[in-house]
């Protein structure tokens, strides 16, 4: 089974602290995952469990039915899902056939847990998630 190359999860502001070793540690918890140009990869307000980084191929971003970006290589989404399960806040619909690799928040958890250096990145790409929201509806 295919793994993302430490290259790839370098490219993921959430794990670009990291050591090589660590990111090596890290790759063999997401498994690989072939989407369909077309196909939904995730629906808004659906239950949601898992965080992708995709390797190949672009995905349209959609919230509330309204076209936000496009995503490619090296983009993730769904770190919001490691930490709280809840609903998907954004649909992504893939535009090419796309290839990710995904883990899930039982695989992820853990990892936060033993290590500091993953959790202050993940509160950081949350916060800077937060101010870019915050920063769409200022007034």
């Amino acid at each position: 089974m295919a793994t993302p190359s430490v290259e790839l999860l370098k490219r993921v502001p959430l794990f670009a602290d990291l050591e090589p070793r660590e990111l090596q540690r890290l790759a063999p918890q997401f498994q690989e995952r072939q989407v369909h140009a077309g196909e939904t990869i995730s629906s808004e307000g659906a239950g949601a469990a898992g965080f992708f980084v995709i390797d190949s191929g672009t995905a349209r971003v959609s919230i509330r039915g309204e076209e936000r970006t496009t995503i490619g290589p090296g983009d993730y989404f769904g770190e919001i899902a490691l930490i709280d399960e809840g609903a998907r806040s954004a649909t992504i619909v893939a535009d090419t056939d796309l290839r990710c690799f995904g883990m899930t928040f039982w695989e992820f958890r853990p990892l936060v847990e033993g290590d500091a250096r993953i959790a202050w990145k993940l509160l950081q790409a949350l916060a800077k998630k937060l101010r870019e929201a915050e920063g769409r509806f200022a007034v």
